[in-house]
């Protein structure tokens, strides 16, 4: 990959037929890495040889989006009914609305990150406040930040703004900038960028002095060199947590550097290099899709991805992640896919609120979509405690 000392501009976003078509391929290409990566998820790239070779396609039965895709569906349908008003309140008021007033699914919650917030949630605590707590530098945001690039097609600062009020309740420091580099990343690749200019975009959202940085900028100067090289450049060899977000977005980008965009190379060289596997594919894949569309996904890898399961979100049960990038690319001030029943949708408008849409969406496979209704807004969250910020200072040493 070229060097990114020198890096054009992000192209304006083409027609409504292609940011459909990158839409659906950086949503679907999420669920699909996502897929593809749970079964190595906290494995060495030796255990992962050991049980399957090199994996190359899905190694079981019946494959699945997981916590990754159900919390990616749920913020692209709170950002489908809000837009760019988005506020800190629309997103505590849905946390509390769709997950943490509701009863679980088998994973209770998710990771860690999400299981402090809501623990936090239901103490009463608000945003930031909620954010505050021992793993707020997860890669939990970049998980989910796939939406906000979408949505903000050709328009990275804009992404990165959306989805930093997306993870105020639930995530701070490194957490925030890793969601901000992916929605970026996203949001340049949307608009047809180049590779090494959809790099460029993610770290210019950041501070240039964060971990997150600092380990982008390491996996990306070696990509050409392969799986291995990133791994080797950004894994801190003995620490036991693998969804730490400077970790896990430079693996995903370095892999989407490796394979210059291809959406079959830079998913499968996520998945091989282990670690948060599932996060790792699932990043690269929603990178790789926006860049070149749906139509790059394998088949078979697409055609395995059907509606959420709802095992970790219930709330997200029957939900689609094509659906959801729908609603994401309809024209500003336009109609809405018409629902099956023929009933035309709201307008969608990207300054404000849309009418509610509940049962609205596309059809095609007999599945109404809707986003939930919107929950009342809590009151006003209060000032975060001094000192909790989380800082990239004391960052480990990384084991070459």
């Amino acid at each position: 990959m070229a060097s990114i000392a020198r890096v054009p501009s992000v192209p304006a976003p083409g027609d409504a037929a292609g940011l459909r078509e990158r839409g659906r391929g950086a949503l679907l290409g999420l669920a699909v890495g996502d897929a593809l990566g749970a079964p190595a998820e906290n494995l060495k790239p030796s255990q992962i040889r050991a049980r399957w070779g090199r994996i190359t396609g899905y190694v079981v039965d019946h494959p699945a989006g997981t916590d990754d895709t159900e919390y990616a569906i749920f913020s692209g349908l709170l950002l489908a009914r809000h837009g760019s008003a988005l506020t800190p309140a629309h997103v505590e008021a849905a946390w509390h609305e769709w997950i943490a007033d509701r009863a679980e699914g088998p994973f209770r919650g998710a990771g860690f990150s999400e299981r402090g917030t809501l623990e936090n949630l239901r103490r009463g605590l608000a945003a930031p406040i909620s954010a505050q707590h021992r793993h707020a530098w997860s890669d939990g945001l970049a998980m989910r930040a796939a939406p906000f690039g979408v949505f903000a097609a050709g328009r990275p600062a804009e992404a990165a703004r959306l989805v930093a009020i997306d993870g105020s309740v639930s995530h701070e420091g490194e957490g925030i900038y890793g969601g901000q580099a992916v929605a970026a990343g996203v949001a340049a690749a949307m608009s047809g960028a180049s590779t090494i200019c959809v790099v460029a975009s993610a770290l210019a959202v950041i501070p240039d002095d964060s971990w997150t940085a600092r380990s982008l900028r390491r996996a990306v100067t070696v990509a050409h060199r392969g799986e291995r090289a990133v791994r080797s450049a950004v894994v801190i060899g003995g620490y036991p947590w693998t969804d730490l977000a400077p970790e896990a977005v430079a693996l995903a980008f370095g892999a989407y550097a490796a394979a210059d965009g291809d959406f079959r190379e830079a998913v499968l060289t996520a998945v091989n290099m282990g670690r948060d596997a599932d996060t790792t594919a699932a990043v690269a894949g929603a990178l790789a899709g926006a860049t070149q569309g749906a139509r790059a996904i394998p088949s078979a890898w697409a055609q395995a991805i059907g509606p959420a399961r709802g095992s970790c979100l219930p709330s997200m049960a029957g939900q689609h992640v094509v659906e959801v990038a729908d609603l994401l690319t309809a024209p500003p001030g336009g109609a809405l896919p018409t629902a099956p029943s023929g009933e035309p949708g709201p307008p969608l408008t990207r300054d404000g609120e849309r009418p509610d849409p509940v049962g609205r969406g596309p059809g095609g496979r007999g599945h109404r979509p809707a986003v939930p209704p919107a929950p009342p807004a809590p009151a006003a969250p209060a000032a975060p405690a001094a000192g909790r910020s989380m800082t990239s200072a004391g960052e480990p040493e990384v084991v070459a």
